[in-house]
């Protein structure tokens, strides 16, 4: 059985890991050969199904963590993320901080795409636990909760926008229900989880700050009127924002009046690529802080080169993660899972959850768990009635359901945060299992009242 062998793959990756301490990377690209060749793919096939989920999974974020690795560096060195930290210590105090930290990340993730949102705010985070002197996972934890949940059902976000337009849904009334939907669900997964995270995974929370993106946050310490001033450092941290923001809302405009593509949304579309913006953003980065700053040029690109060697192994770690998910994908588990629900006659809402929940546990990729959704509860939703938006964030909800470790989010938080894998298990994959819920339940909640 397909999802026997992929147990059974988990298992055997977990004891590379943990009892042989063989390096991640190594243990991830084993193990998707042993599950490539247990699922009875074709020898001819494994190695190009692995350097596709690799070359694939690298493609879409490598340019993106590296430019945002270098943006948050820059700011960081520069005293930026410092003068933010103690800017928003001051506005909230530090009883609110954490709170802070949620707006903060919740505002920010319906703009930004989850690994944008991280690589900007951890070196903010990591400055705000230095100088409050408390728990960087603390922060971090509801920070990663907030970008999750925005990311999960919220529009301009690709999964819930996709899955909108599979649906025939209508992405305003997706994004007001989602809205309806993500506020409970992220007090109840980001800030409540981590007061019993904390009790229960202490070591997680005691420790000093070891992730790859926890030390591009590592700066000298300025005095505060040597930082540039708070407007200038908030412009350079918010420019993603600015540039992917104003792209959603011409786009949104585009879309609702019904304008045909021409050269203009062409350009607006490619200002808008995760990748053109975090470009862009480094480029003004350089210059409000380095440059405007009288910074020489060869001091600012040492920050740049020491931002891209903290980030290496981790690529490395999340390409062989998307190496793993395409096995799954090609090797038929999702298929699998698709025929035993053939039939069904499950409520659409709980069923919609419930495949897209099994799906991702049993190959990984959120997207992939959703679409896969949609073309198997389409034919079933005729004649029930269900409300199409509810539907969409059904599947959204069931569709990041335990972050493991087929999942590159599961590999962007352990490797940001320095957590062991027992740590990320305990946190992070029960956090998003604990998002999954909590969305069904008030999908669920809501379908009484429209």
């Amino acid at each position: 059985m397909p999802l026997l062998i992929v147990a059974l793959g988990v298992v055997v990756l977990l004891i590379m890991i943990m009892n042989f301490n063989i390096n991640t990377f190594i243990s991830l690209v084993v193990v998707s050969f042993l599950i490539a060749l247990a699922l009875g793919m074709p020898i001819g096939e494994i190695v190009g199904s692995i350097e596709t989920g690799m070359g694939g999974t690298l493609g879409g974020i490598a340019l993106v963590f590296g430019l945002g690795a270098i943006l948050g560096k820059l700011i960081a060195d520069a005293g930026g993320a410092q003068r933010i930290a103690m800017t928003l210590i001051d506005k909230f105090g530090e009883k609110r901080i954490q709170w802070a930290v949620v707006v903060v990340g919740f505002v920010l993730g319906i703009a930004l795409f989850f690994e944008v949102g991280l690589v900007l705010l951890i070196p903010i985070i990591y400055q705000i636990s230095k100088q409050l002197k408390i728990q960087f996972l603390w922060l971090g934890l509801p920070m990663a909760t907030a970008l999750s949940v925005t990311h999960a059902f919220l529009p301009p976000h690709p999964g819930p926008t996709v899955i909108a337009q599979e649906y025939g849904a209508n992405v305003g009334v997706v994004l007001v229900y989602g809205l309806i939907i993500a506020i409970p669900t992220l007090i109840i997964s980001g800030p409540l989880f981590a007061k019993v995270a904390r009790k229960f995974v202490p070591s997680a929370f005691e420790k000093e700050p070891t992730g790859s993106m926890a030390s591009i946050g590592k700066a000298k310490q300025f005095k505060l009127e040597d930082t540039p001033s708070f407007g200038i450092s908030a412009f350079t941290a918010l420019f993603p924002v600015i540039l992917m923001g104003a792209s959603t809302i011409l786009t949104l405009i585009q879309d609702s009046m019904g304008i045909s593509d021409n050269l203009f949304f062409d350009i607006v579309e490619m200002i808008g690529a995760p990748t053109t913006v975090m470009l862009l953003s480094v480029l003004v980065a350089l210059y409000t802080m380095g440059v405007a700053r009288k910074i020489p040029m060869k001091q600012i690109m040492q920050s740049a080169d020491n931002a891209v060697a903290a980030i290496g192994m981790m690529l490395l770690i999340l390409g062989a993660g998307g190496a793993l998910k395409q096995v799954l994908i090609d090797g038929g588990v999702g298929d699998y899972v698709a025929q035993i629900f053939e039939g069904s006659t499950i409520s659409p809402l709980i069923l919609a959850w419930l495949i897209a929940a099994l799906l991702r546990l049993a190959q990984g990729s959120a997207t992939v768990a959703a679409l896969t959704t949609a073309g198997l509860v389409i034919p079933m939703m005729a004649g029930t009635g269900v409300n199409v938006e509810l539907m969409v964030l059904a599947t959204g909800a069931g569709s990041i359901i335990a972050s493991h470790v087929n999942d590159t989010g599961f590999w962007i938080v352990k490797e940001s945060f320095g957590l062991t894998m027992k740590e990320t298990f305990s946190t992070w994959t029960v956090l998003e299992t604990l998002i999954s819920v909590c969305g069904l339940v008030f999908v669920l909640i809501l379908s009484f009242f429209v």
